[in-house]
């Protein structure tokens, strides 16, 4: 049996715990151009909202959060969202740069990627991100996409490791243009 952290699928009943982890990855130095919302933002939003995203992670069809679990310690989570051919993040509009599409059928977009800076480096984002190609996987996606800050060059480099390539594909956001990766889903994932 593993020492190391436990990658699961978040519970119903653990809206706290979602909200501890979030308010913590929107603390990060880097969060400005990490994550869409801001600290004070999450820190606003009701109980009620949290009860309702924790239950979608848990039990939805086309959203799951992971997370990594070190003991009782919460370390890590991301989070996979499946959209329909065409269907974008709201406010989300693609701008091709490149050749390559940026919407493909059954896309799965990875989301809200954090880990705590004090386990970084020890695996446990290839293992959330694998939970979420498997999570992709079964329900028909051939790819997973993602959008990094281009100032972003720490998850740059995480990313690219992981096998992302940039689509040449940029998209506007509230924090500024973000730059479109995507990683194939292997045939096996999920099998």
């Amino acid at each position: 049996m593993s020492d190391g952290p436990v990658v699961r699928r978040v519970r119903v009943q653990e809206w706290r715990e979602i909200r501890a982890l979030r308010l913590q990855a929107l603390a990060d130095p880097v969060a400005e151009i990490a994550f869409l919302t801001t600290l004070e933002q999450e820190r606003a939003r009701t109980d009620a909202f949290w009860q309702e995203r924790a239950a979608g992670s848990a039990i939805g069809e086309n959203v799951a959060q992971f997370v990594a679990i070190a003991g009782s310690d919460w370390v890590g989570t991301a989070t996979v969202l499946l959209r329909e051919d065409g269907d974008a993040e709201p406010g989300r509009h693609a701008e091709s740069a490149g050749e390559m599409p940026s919407v493909c059928a059954g896309r799965a977009d990875v989301v809200a990627v954090y880990v705590d800076p004090r386990h970084r480096g020890v695996g446990i984002l290839d293992s959330l991100f694998e939970a979420a190609a498997e999570f992709a996987a079964l329900r028909g996606a051939s790819a997973l996409t993602l959008d990094v800050h281009p100032e972003n060059e720490r998850a740059q480099r995480a990313y690219r490791r992981l096998g992302f390539a940039p689509t040449g594909v940029t998209v506007p956001s509230a924090i500024g243009r973000h730059i479109e990766m995507r990683r194939a889903l292997d045939a096996r994932v999920g099998a």
